[in-house]
């Protein structure tokens, strides 16, 4: 399934926070989204998951779901919204709960969520037992076990430290290479935007306008960590923003 953004603007009262933002995301294509601070890069992604009505234009979905999918469009957040009172099994079974699946279909989905994101030893687990990283990754099994058409990532690896952080990008790496998935990723860090994205769109300061699409061609499971190309396209995008990052910085100092 595929995503198509026409003409999408957004105010929050007097305040102007997306201006005419036009896209499609490919079905089985990773994008990024990129951009100063305030620059609306969740506001569009609310928009694009149905959370938020946008103030004008509209996202079309385009092609059918994946067989034995439950929920089209499907979130990871930064932050984890694990149930504390419930294991690693019992936080997956939950989100299965209300789609009618019979026990034996919710055990196969559950089994098979906890092997493609390294958790089957951990089933059993708390959450309060778990690192930081472990409970990231219960959260992305989670978001797989509805077998979403569209998984839409709104900076989920920001408050992680740096190792985990990177060992969780070569995981996301995988999973996206393996899986053939669309996704729209928002990320503030621009060495994840080129490690994971098959496109990066880069948007200005507020409103949020589309200022420039990079294109990075190298195969996902190709690509790693220090890699001289990623470096260029890093730097790249970063000549892109720099300046609207700049401005975006001291706007919102000034109270802006």
């Amino acid at each position: 399934m595929q995503l198509e953004l026409d003409a999408i603007s957004h105010r929050f009262g007097e305040l102007a926070v997306l201006d005419d933002i036009s896209l499609t995301v490919q079905s089985g294509e990773v994008v990024a989204l990129i951009g100063p601070s305030g620059c609306g890069k969740s506001t569009l992604l609310s928009i694009l998951g149905g959370l938020l009505q946008p103030g004008s234009g509209t996202v079309y979905q385009v092609g059918r779901p994946p067989q034995g999918c439950l929920n089209p469009l499907t979130y990871v957040f930064q932050h984890f919204a694990l149930l504390p009172w419930r294991t690693v099994e019992g936080n997956l079974r939950l989100i299965l709960a209300d789609h009618g699946l019979p026990r034996d279909a919710q055990e196969q989905r559950i089994d098979a969520v906890l092997g493609q994101t390294g958790l089957r030893d951990f089933r059993r687990a708390f959450p309060k037992q778990l690192s930081g990283g472990m409970r990231q990754r219960v959260g992305i099994a989670r978001a797989l076990a509805v077998k979403p058409a569209v998984l839409l990532l709104d900076e989920p690896l920001s408050a992680l430290d740096a190792q985990t952080r990177t060992i969780l990008m070569d995981e996301f790496a995988a999973l996206f290479a393996q899986a053939g998935m669309t996704a729209v990723y928002v990320t503030h860090n621009l060495s994840e935007a080129v490690r994971l994205a098959h496109r990066v769109v880069a948007l200005s300061r507020r409103p949020g306008r589309i200022k420039k699409v990079v294109d990075i061609p190298l195969p996902l499971e190709q690509r790693h960590e220090g890699m001289a190309e990623l470096a260029d396209y890093e730097d790249q995008l970063w000549q892109q923003i720099r300046d609207e990052a700049v401005a975006a910085d001291q706007e919102l100092a000034d109270g802006g």
